[in-house]
């Protein structure tokens, strides 16, 4: 069973039987502070993990370390769809692709899987600006190619 919290590439996730193209991911346990009045997983937690699996997934394909001289990389928007009900100690695996992109934004998607189930779906528009926040930023060619090459993502006009 792989580390909890530790970025999972495809081999590792069709063994867990989630789908192509989804190749990148991260696994994780529902944990008490994440539980609503009604004991499953409050709708705010799985907005939370797309953000976990975003921050090293935009390492891992270059985009940003987080340093101050890197781009800025603002959330314009944030949805979640919720397709079954999670609940404490259930181990699950959020994964995350670049479906499409434009010169400075790009839109991904994510899911929450359980024992290869699908139990939520998302999605996200990012848009990269200048340090400082000073202008868009258009997106680094080889950053690009990454999104195309891992995830089959899209330039849209």
């Amino acid at each position: 069973m792989p580390d909890f919290l530790t970025p999972l590439e495809a081999p590792a996730l069709r063994g867990m039987g989630i789908p192509v193209p989804w190749a990148y991911g991260i696994m994780d346990r529902v944990r008490f502070y994440e539980l609503d009045a009604l004991n499953h997983v409050n709708n705010t937690a799985y907005l939370r993990w797309f953000e976990t699996l975003r921050i090293p997934y935009l390492r891992d394909y270059g985009l940003s370390t987080y340093c101050e001289d890197d781009p800025q990389l603002v959330l314009m928007s944030n949805t979640a769809r919720y397709l079954a009900p999670m609940f404490l100690g259930e181990d699950y695996v959020v994964t995350g692709r670049t479906a499409a992109f434009r010169k400075s934004a790009f839109r991904m998607e994510y899911a929450v899987w359980r024992d290869g189930a699908l139990t939520c779906s998302g999605d996200a528009v990012i848009v990269s600006l200048a340090p400082g926040g000073s202008a868009k930023q258009p997106l680094p060619a080889d950053v690009t190619e990454r999104f195309i090459a891992r995830d089959g993502a899209v330039r849209e006009a």
